[in-house]
């Protein structure tokens, strides 16, 4: 591994190869760039993204391809008054429904004018089939346009929902890279105060953005790879984020051996070789995490965790190539006006950390013992989390497909926008009927289409319960039981509910799949880069500790302050796997340090010279990572805004707590003991003894 790191630190930091590597990048980004912005081409939008594979509400939709060469959506049009509704509310109503006409789906009917029971609101379904997008406005446009005073009109059902989604993704990618590249470029001006060096990690970030959006997109085409518009959103933030993470690390590296080297590429070349063990362990954590979740039922976890897998690698390549290669072309004058000359010794400017580092040593134990209780006491707040979001409550905003939802429920039995569908065999699709209709919590049960061959039959059952209430999600569970018992009939039932169901089983079913498997990949990997058992296992029990922490704080927050009426079922896995790949990051640039340092100086001066040395560099990167990912809480998506939410909280308590106290106190509280059985154990107590000999301050600390 030591050869191979020194053979990719000569080419960027060589003479000659550094023109190489720039030269090849720019080759890359101009010939294979067209294809980046063609990733939209390959998300997958339909019904199927983000269900469960093999669940049988995706089956559903699979098997109702076969009724239509083209896909119909219903739009459902509703108005509704707190009065009785008059005969010019009916007027109104009647004629939009002949202005709805034209955009009927070819070989469909448009339905009635349907009065509810209470007199006091009035409904059309319109089935649409091309062109969603633009019919839907048309519609909401001509509803909009003639109604009486005192009638409110709203446009939802299917199809208005799935515009209503389509529209905050529309502008999420543009939105997230605006938002996240100006929040890292202050964060960086702010680091180094000059006004040239941020730009080179950002420039370093675009070229690894071309490259995962180029690999995403080649590997989506051709070999399958599943993406979909939430992980396309997300990966360029974590490009983002995990980019600059390596940026910082490598130029506070550079920049310390410039002090020392004279020939500006012999600092580079060494820079690389000392910290490429930790970066390139950080990226193979997170990476390898993130492609645990291939191995999950729903297929939007899935996308997540391979195309963020992707996007981690295509980062680390970029900044131990381009990056390096930059900084080596343009000089020591990027620094300015912090210009780092050979020969003057580097600065001290981590006295807060030394503070820190001395408080900490002086009672470890005390200091692990209420670091750890004050992560405790927050993760506490996890066990009261309500799981699960309604529709109406996936939006930060309602739009108005749900203020359509919550008018429909309030007149009309609740499941009539969104009835729940079962196909079966033709030849028995009288006896399920007549099996669905005595399910306690249907409405009615209507008769659908056929396929061209007669074989397939499809039936409409409206429920009286709002499409993702439990009470709904139950009526489905005896649904699917009782036309289970008509023998013969192969019945599947599908629909809004019953997908609802089966992504939150599909959930605690990749909880329990994923979890385990990430834990021992995190752990197989702490154990080749610090050759010791006890260390490892203690580090990652202290990320599980500060998810937990950060998964309570953050219930804390979507309770009483956002106002979210629970936590989506996919957050605890994507929480967990985030934060325990980006998490274990700082414990590894930390740890391989102290490990560094402890060889030279003796296990208690490691442990502090590690913490002061790396205390700067990896607050920074926590920092600009948390802030990122913070940019999510601002999006109209529940979901998104509590990710965003959960990943920032827990970054910034590894960075400022877990990495700070907890760990460094644990090590010295533990002393060689924290080593077993590697190396530092055997030899933990002559190097604290040597240490102890002035004739071993031979060298300046280095900070990576």
């Amino acid at each position: 591994m030591r050869a191979l790191l020194k053979r990719l630190a000569s080419a960027p930091g060589g003479r000659r190869t550094k023109w190489l590597v720039l030269l090849g990048w720019i080759v890359v980004v101009v010939a294979l760039g067209p294809l980046a912005g063609k990733l939209g081409e390959v998300e997958d939008t339909g019904p199927n993204a983000f269900l469960p594979r093999g669940a049988e509400s995706a089956a559903v939709n699979t098997e109702l391809e076969k009724f239509r060469t083209d896909e119909v959506m219903p739009v459902v049009v509703v108005y509704s008054s707190d009065r009785p509704l008059t005969a010019g509310d009916r007027a109104a109503a009647k004629s939009d429904r002949r202005a709805f006409a034209p955009h009927v789906a070819e070989g469909r009917q448009l339905s009635p004018v349907l009065p509810s029971d209470d007199g006091r609101a009035l409904m059309v379904v319109v089935p649409l089939s091309d062109e969603l997008g633009d019919r839907v406005e048309e519609i909401r446009d001509i509803a909009g346009a003639n109604a009486p005073p005192g009638l409110d009109v709203a446009v939802g059902g299917p199809a208005g929902s799935l515009m209503d989604q389509v529209a905050v993704f529309d502008t999420l990618d543009a939105t997230l890279m605006i938002a996240t590249g100006l929040v890292v470029a202050v964060l960086l001006l702010i680091t180094y105060r000059s006004p040239v060096l941020w730009l080179f990690p950002l420039l370093a970030v675009g070229f690894a953005a071309v490259l995962t959006q180029v690999s995403t997109y080649l590997l989506a085409k051709y070999a399958g790879l599943p993406v979909d518009p939430q992980s396309a959103g997300i990966l360029m933030v974590l490009v983002f984020g995990v980019g600059t993470d390596y940026a910082l690390l490598l130029i506070a590296r550079y920049r310390e051996e410039l002090h020392r080297q004279e020939d500006r590429h012999a600092a580079m070349r060494l820079a690389l070789r000392r910290s490429g063990p930790a970066v390139l362990a950080s990226a193979g954590t997170i990476a390898v995490g993130l492609a645990c979740l291939s191995l999950a039922d729903i297929n939007s976890s899935r996308s997540l965790g391979l195309v963020g897998a992707i996007g981690v690698v295509c980062g680390f390549l970029a900044m131990v190539s381009v990056l390096p290669a930059l900084l080596v072309i343009a000089g020591r004058w990027v620094f300015w006006p912090f210009v780092p000359r050979h020969g003057t010794p580097v600065r001290k400017a981590v006295t807060v950390w030394s503070r820190i580092g001395a408080a900490v040593a002086r009672r470890p134990r005390w200091s692990w013992l209420m670091s750890a209780g004050v992560t405790g006491v927050l993760a506490l707040s996890a066990f009261g989390i309500n799981m699960g979001l309604t529709q109406a409550e996936m939006f930060q905003d309602k739009p108005e497909s749900v203020v359509a939802q919550e008018r429909i429920s309030a007149h009309y039995p609740s499941g009539a926008s969104d009835p729940a569908k079962i196909v079966t065999n033709a030849a028995q699709a009288g006896e399920v009927e007549a099996a669905a209709a005595k399910v306690p919590g249907v409405a009615r049960v209507d008769a659908g289409d056929r396929t061209p061959d007669g074989e397939l039959a499809t039936l409409s059952v409206v429920l009286e319960n709002a499409p993702d209430s439990d009470a709904a999600k139950d009526t489905v569970d005896a649904l699917r039981s009782a036309v289970d018992d008509v023998a013969g009939a192969d019945a599947l039932v599908g629909g809004t509910t019953a997908q609802t169901l089966d992504t939150q089983r599909a959930a605690d079913r990749d909880l329990r799949t994923v979890i385990p498997v990430v834990l021992l990949v995190v752990l197989l990997v702490l154990v080749w880069l610090l050759r010791a058992i006890v260390a490892p296992v203690l580090l990652l029990a202290t990320v599980v500790l500060s998810y937990f922490a950060a998964l309570g704080a953050s219930n804390l927050l979507f309770e009483h302050v956002l106002g979210f009426a629970g936590v989506d079922w996919s957050l605890p896995l994507m929480g967990f796997v985030f934060l325990v790949a980006l998490g274990i990051d700082y414990n590894i640039f930390l740890m391989h340090r102290v490990r560094e340092e402890s060889e030279r100086l003796g296990l208690a001066r490691g442990v502090l010279e590690g913490l002061t040395t790396t205390g700067g560099v990896i607050t920074s990167a926590g920092v600009v990572l948390a802030a990122t990912f913070a940019v999510f809480a601002g999006l109209p998506l529940v979901t998104m805004a509590q990710m965003g939410t959960i990943v920032g909280i827990g970054v910034l308590l590894d960075t400022f707590l877990v990495r700070t106290v907890l760990v460094p106190a644990l090590a010295l509280d533990l002393g060689r003991w924290f080593w077993w059985p590697g190396r530092l154990f055997r030899t933990g107590a002559q190097g604290e003894a040597a240490a102890e000999r002035p004739a071993s301050a031979g060298r300046a600390p280095e900070r990576v």
